[in-house]
Parts: C-alpha cells; structure tokens; sequence
C-alpha cells in the first residue's frame, strides 16, 4: 500500500477554501434563482438549450454540457418535462434517439430568470475577479477538468 502524502497546511487551507467557495456560491446561486421557480439544475438545462435552438439536443449532449450522468439528466429532464418547460422528441435522423427542445413554458421560464442570475453572477463572482484572475480561473479549471474528464463522465 503507498504510503500516503499528507496534505501540508498550505494545501489544506487551499482545498478547504475551495470547498467552502464552491458550496457557498450552489447555495447562493440557488437562492437567487428560489424566487423564478427556476432551480440551478433547471438552468442549467435552459441555458444550453436555448443556444441550441429549434434544432434542440441531444440528451448525451445536454448532460455533457452540465457534467451529468445518465441517470441525473433522465431525472431533471423527467421533472422539466412534467413542468413542461421541455419536451422529448423522437430523432428524426435516428429512430432510436432522442431530441430535447425548450417549450415556450421553458423560454419564459428562462427569460423570469436570467436577469436577475446574470446580476447575481455579475456581482458575487466576476465583478470580484480581475479580467487576470479570470483568465486563471479558466485555465486552472481546464487543467482540473482535463484530469478529472475521463474517470468522471460516462
């Protein structure tokens, strides 16, 4: 068995204020978007649907997109889809696949509640950074996910 590398007190203080930061901004983020009747899991299915547009997308890629697995994005997809904020067609290229699209229900949904999240993103998160500590932010983030990529989606 290796033996294991202890994390020093510099590195503690950086994981712990990493997860603090990303529990606190969730939390935040979904208490802004309490008040639209729109969850963070539900925007995060409208916003990329809605660039999409009327072609829509496909599940496999909506649940990329938000870092899901299969099992999550059928279950958020079920409960907008009972809310009728999306709909479920079959593919017209592929029998077998499926397509999600944004219902009206779904737009006016988003349209409630993007200006007041895009204020809330504006000032508790970018507004703090500098355009540098973005950029960082970007890349360190790339790495990360780079890393994490293959072992953690399907």
């Amino acid at each position: 068995m290796p033996k294991t590398r202890w994390l020093s007190k510099d590195e503690e203080e950086v994981w712990s204020a990493y997860i603090l930061f990303s529990r606190q901004l969730a939390a935040g983020m979904e208490r802004q978007l309490a008040w639209s009747g729109v969850s963070g899991a539900d925007y995060q299915m409208l916003a990329p649907l809605a660039e999409a547009g009327p072609a829509g997308m496909r599940p496999r890629d909506l649940g990329h997109s938000a870092g899901w697995d299969r099992s999550r994005l059928a279950h958020q997809l079920r409960r907008m889809e009972e809310r009728g904020l999306v709909s479920r067609e079959q593919a017209a290229d592929d029998g077998r696949g499926t397509v999600v699209h944004l219902t009206e229900a779904g737009r006016a949904a988003l349209r409630s509640a993007s200006p007041g999240h895009i204020g809330w993103v504006r000032e508790n998160f970018l507004d703090i950074m500098t355009p540098e500590e973005r950029r960082m932010l970007v890349e360190l983030s790339a790495r990360v996910m780079a890393k994490l990529e293959p072992e953690e989606l399907p």
